[in-house]
């Protein structure tokens, strides 16, 4: 009776260890994909300031397992024009809801090699990036919110 009642107890315990790491697998954030950026909030001393990133510029941010790359241009240059692009990339990590970017590649050197700390949270297709921008010639911490939306 002990002998069935052990091994009751330990094939519960197995169970939900089982159902426990499936739930946590689960709940792990995916940020794979293209993400097209539709808006950014900014908090600078206290005084918010929002972009509309879907008017007269497009931003896609696409992230893989291991790098992720941004690109970002105007969308009303004329075709005799200059389209001021931008673009950048590098590796990540992502642990739980922090997620860190380190700029390995962009036009200006000041920025490169410099990490970037943000909070995610994913919900739907939606993707909220949060995090601070040090101006360090400013003496300023600049809050970041920044709105993605997936696109399929």
């Amino acid at each position: 009776m002990k002998f069935k009642l052990i091994i009751a107890v330990l094939a519960t315990v197995l169970l939900l260890s089982f159902t426990l790491v499936k739930a946590q697998q689960s709940a792990a954030i995916n940020l794979n994909g293209t993400w097209v950026l539709v808006s950014g909030t900014t908090v600078t001393k206290g005084v918010s300031a929002i972009t509309d990133y879907t008017k007269d510029q497009q931003m896609i941010k696409i992230i893989n397992d291991t790098h992720f790359t941004f690109l970002k241009h105007d969308t009303n240059s004329k075709k005799d024009s200059i389209n001021h692009f931008d673009a950048g990339g590098g590796r990540y990590t992502l642990k739980g809801d922090q997620y860190t970017e380190y700029l390995d590649f962009y036009a200006d050197k000041n920025w490169e090699n410099k990490a970037f700390n943000f909070t995610v949270q994913v919900k739907g297709d939606t993707l909220i990036q949060k995090g601070v921008e040090k101006v360090e010639n400013e003496n300023i911490d600049r809050v970041i919110i920044e709105k993605y939306i997936r696109l399929k």
